[in-house]
């Protein structure tokens, strides 16, 4: 069987060197002091959140970190979503709408051209006739003459 046999060390049998006297003994050069060098105005944001890491256990950091990289994925799936998709819209109406605009507008100077002609036609038969007729006058005639279409909308 083993014995153990306590050994001591002459190093802590002598005494601590300092004041022998411990009744007026008062710590200057201590570390926890009312002065210190340390300026919260000098602090940044950016030290105060690494700051933070400390208090805040791994748990909590670990599912901050998680929901923020899902809400940061999320918004920029919508926005990239989002601009693809006014990028389709803008083109299918370049594409689109700039041809069928261009054509509206021809069919509707055709439209002008006509009602100009047939105007014309029916001033000329109107002046041809003279003054023969129901004795109205001329702006009658030609009103009587286009029927509805030229009548003005009251």
């Amino acid at each position: 069987m083993v014995q153990l046999t306590e050994v001591v060390d002459e190093h802590f049998q002598e005494g601590q060197a300092g004041p022998e006297d411990d009744d007026d003994f008062t710590d200057t050069d201590s570390e926890i002091s009312n002065e210190s060098d340390y300026d919260p105005a000098n602090e940044t944001l950016a030290e105060r959140l690494y700051a933070l890491k400390d208090i805040i256990p791994p748990q909590t950091r670990t599912s901050i970190s998680n929901t923020v990289n899902a809400t940061t994925g999320a918004i920029s799936s919508a926005f990239s979503f989002g601009g693809k998709a006014l990028w389709v819209l803008g083109t299918t109406a370049l594409i689109i709408g700039v041809p069928w605009t261009l054509a509206w507008a021809e069919e509707q100077q055709v439209i002008e051209m006509e009602k100009e002609m047939k105007m014309r036609e029916m001033g000329g038969d109107i002046l041809t006739a003279g003054g023969s007729g129901s004795g109205s006058s001329t702006a009658q005639q030609v009103t009587a003459a286009l029927g509805k279409e030229t009548q003005p909308a009251l």
